[in-house]
């Protein structure tokens, strides 16, 4: 027959209530180095995206700088010349001017156009990017028809005409350019060439 089991003493209680307290003080302990570990590593985070973020502005800017340098160089390219080589095939421009602006009559800008060619009966219009892509194109499609919307309030009887030019043509881009009527002028060397489809292709009036 099993004696009955005895009762835990005080001093067993009291050993169990302090064991117990050891390990809450434990666990806090982990708690706070865990809290702590995590708040190091979001600090480094936040250091990291920071850091990240200026590099990618810094990155950005001096893009952005690097663009408008080139676009400014591709822009010296095409001015100089161009219009003799429009000549050439017969426009005979007599005007030439860069970063043409047309605003509304409560002066809201409504095109720009970076090189404007001119001789009483046509207008041509150019869009100068180092690398025009087909968005591009596409952009200055639109800006054609606001500027044959401008010319038509304004009376301008004018042709308009447009071209694309650019430092680097991928194939894809050209011939978009052409099959919607623009021309496109490439650089060749130190100079602008005038790039046009076979007969019998014939640039888009607006």
């Amino acid at each position: 027959m099993r004696e009955p089991q005895m009762g835990l003493t005080f001093e067993q209680v009291w050993a169990m209530f302090q064991e117990t307290d050891r390990k809450m003080q434990e666990t806090d302990r982990k708690m706070q180095e865990t809290d702590r570990k995590i708040q190091e590593s979001n600090e480094k985070m936040d250091r990291m995206f920071e850091e990240t973020n200026r590099v990618v502005k810094a990155v950005s800017r001096d893009i952005g700088k690097l663009g408008n340098r080139f676009g400014d160089l591709v822009e010296h390219l095409v001015s100089p010349g161009i219009k003799n080589k429009f000549n050439d095939l017969g426009y005979r421009f007599t005007k030439s001017a860069p970063t043409v602006v047309y605003d509304d009559s409560t002066r809201k800008t409504l095109a720009e156009v970076d090189l404007l060619l001119e001789n009483g009966d046509y207008v041509l219009a150019v869009e100068v990017k180092s690398q025009p892509t087909i968005d591009d194109v596409k952009d200055h499609i639109k800006r054609m028809e606001t500027l044959r919307g401008y010319a038509d309030e304004h009376h301008d009887k004018q042709i308009y005409l447009g071209a694309v030019a650019g430092a680097v043509f991928s194939d894809s881009v050209k011939n978009f350019s052409l099959k919607t009527g623009f021309f496109v002028i490439e650089q060749s060397g130190d100079t602008m060439q005038i790039l046009t489809a076979p007969e019998p292709w014939q640039p888009k009036a607006w």
